[in-house]
């Protein structure tokens, strides 16, 4: 609308504004689409699409800090915005916080599906959000895996030590440190079979999502 001097009102600029940096997004101008969706958030800063608007410019840049910022600016003026918690996934999947990532995809994922599920972007959310989960279960298992060696090298010293220990009290004892050695070769065996049973639990074997990856390995879930 225009005021009675003939002036734009402060919303409608900021909706042309918003035009003119679509606009230039997909010529890839993102400098200037930054500078448009800025100029609007001026005029306009309770608006969540010319924050989100932004934040997708800045992940054109890989500039996830900035990102983050816009997607939480946004989401605290409407937490029912699809692309500020998918954006904020993403971003927080670049900081490797990968949990409270994979939250915010499903929250992306949940109100997509609500509002319009055959839309584009959900399933754009959804493969980002099986790769991200793949990415969890990646990390969490390396984590296990560095707990679990350092626990099997741990009592493998133990054991270790109770044999040495238990052969120096059997000194002249031939036979009693033949049998001592085998229960501990018996124990070792034993140790290590239990530990690598833990680990190949480890790996998921539930099927029910194909997930191709960037370096060519095909995840399920």
């Amino acid at each position: 609308m225009r005021g009675e001097n003939g002036v734009l009102s402060p919303a409608k600029q900021a909706e042309l504004l918003k035009k003119d940096g679509n606009s230039y997004f997909k010529k890839d101008r993102i400098g200037a689409a930054i500078d448009a969706y800025t100029e609007a958030i001026t005029l306009c800063p309770n608006v969540p699409v010319y924050l989100t608007n932004r934040a997708l410019c800045h992940r054109k840049r890989k500039d996830w800090q900035k990102v983050e910022e816009d997607c939480r600016k946004a989401i605290l003026l409407d937490n029912s915005c699809v692309k500020a918690h998918y954006l904020l996934g993403l971003a927080l999947l670049q900081r490797q916080e990968y949990v409270i990532g994979v939250k915010e995809l499903q929250k992306a994922l949940d109100l997509g599906r609500g509002a319009n599920p055959k839309s584009y972007m959900v399933e754009e959310i959804w493969q980002e959000l099986a790769k991200a989960k793949y990415l969890e279960w990646e990390n969490a298992s390396t984590i296990r895996s560095w707990e679990l060696q350092s626990l099997k090298e741990a009592c493998e010293t133990a054991l270790k030590e109770k044999h040495i220990h238990d052969i120096s009290q059997m000194e002249g004892f031939l036979d009693e440190s033949d049998e001592s050695l085998t229960s501990h070769l018996e124990q070792l065996e034993t140790l290590r079979r239990v530990f690598r049973e833990v680990a190949e639990a480890d790996f998921p074997s539930v099927v029910s999502t194909w997930v191709p990856l960037s370096n060519g390995v095909i995840f399920v879930f």
